[in-house]
């Protein structure tokens, strides 16, 4: 019976592909006895085709293939049966996009939490470094979170000794990305002084009291 063919896949199928170039994607209805109007969607959203573009073979490209079409579905539909279809998944490949450099200052004995966007595809193996040397990773001091996105480096209660160039480092088969984060740590500022303060308060209210009361025939002659 009739059915369509994305790309000669007559059934859903995955497209790896590397980011950067265009990718063109084509639709053809087969077995079938008479004109059939087709429709693309990205996901769920309906991509408008030229009128010379629908008719029994459909033709879209994709340009620039980037990251965020990663896992997107695109599918070729009859118009008048929704339920023949075809969808085509892009698998689109790219290295880890780290880069630049970051300072950070910090207050001794506080907390502090340095962060990568390691999003990659495929998934890239992850470290942390210290000065160029790989960090070890000190209990209760260093903690590590990853997702497959995110890389992130605590440390609790810093030291003047974690002074130093900390590297978030990402390796993929498709390449390497990098990112530095220069942690100064600064002195420990003296805990405020509260009672001086309040003290200072009091003595200044009770001088404009004795102050006005000083002054209060004055002040009552010109009332």
């Amino acid at each position: 019976g009739l059915e369509l063919s994305v790309n000669n896949q007559a059934a859903d199928f995955s497209l790896s592909t590397m980011a950067g170039p265009s990718l063109s994607l084509s639709c053809l209805v087969q077995n079938s006895s008479q004109d059939e109007e087709l429709h693309w969607y990205r996901g769920s959203g309906k991509v408008d085709l030229k009128e010379g573009n629908k008719v029994n073979i459909s033709h879209i490209c994709v340009s620039p293939v980037t990251e965020s079409d990663n896992g997107v579905a695109f599918t070729c539909r009859l118009a008048r049966d929704k339920s023949i279809q075809v969808s085509v998944t892009l698998d689109v490949q790219f290295p880890p996009q780290l880069t630049g450099e970051e300072s950070l200052h910090i207050e001794e004995e506080k907390d502090v939490t340095m962060s990568c966007n390691a999003k990659s595809n495929p998934q890239a193996q992850t470290a942390w470094y210290k000065d160029n040397e790989l960090l070890t990773l000190k209990p209760n001091h260093y903690q590590l979170y990853q997702t497959s996105e995110v890389f992130q480096l605590s440390i609790t209660k810093v030291q003047k000794s974690d002074n130093g160039t900390y590297t978030c480092e990402a390796t993929s088969p498709l390449g390497k990305g990098r990112k530095d984060f220069h942690l100064i740590v600064e002195d420990k500022k003296p805990p405020f002084p509260k009672e001086a303060i309040i003290a200072a308060v009091v003595v200044v209210t009770v001088t404009i009291i004795f102050g006005i009361v000083a002054r209060k025939d004055k002040i009552f002659k010109v009332w």
